[in-house]
């Protein structure tokens, strides 16, 4: 499975913003696919994750602003956000999950300005 993440890029405060990860190879054997941000010097933390039946889960922090979607005839995961906050400026990354094989995207670079 390989994964292409796009959109990222530069916002003002209280702006929106979608990213893009599409997915290709085995997509099939995809079970959930998510996002994740790291920024420098910290952990990778959950954003949103979305199940194949459609079911999703996301971080107490960006609850109510952002969205996780997923086209499964294109195999492409998008996260809207919006009501952007500085605090949200990370590096995005996509993850597939293949029973226990966790496949990652190579990051999209979301700044946030004040």
């Amino acid at each position: 499975v390989q994964l292409v993440e796009s959109g990222g890029g530069l916002v003002q405060a209280g702006g929106a913003l979608r990213i893009s990860c599409a997915a290709s190879g085995s997509t099939f054997s995809i079970r959930t696919m998510g996002w994740y941000r790291q920024g420098p010097g910290k952990q990778r933390e959950l954003v949103a994750i979305i199940i194949s039946s459609g079911s999703t889960n996301y971080a107490d922090s960006v609850k109510g602003r952002f969205t996780i979607s997923r086209d499964n005839a294109t195999n492409t995961v998008y996260l809207q956000m919006n009501n952007l906050k500085p605090e949200d400026t990370d590096v995005y990354y996509c993850r597939a999950q293949v029973v226990l094989t966790n496949y990652w995207g190579q990051g999209t670079q979301v700044t946030v300005s004040s």
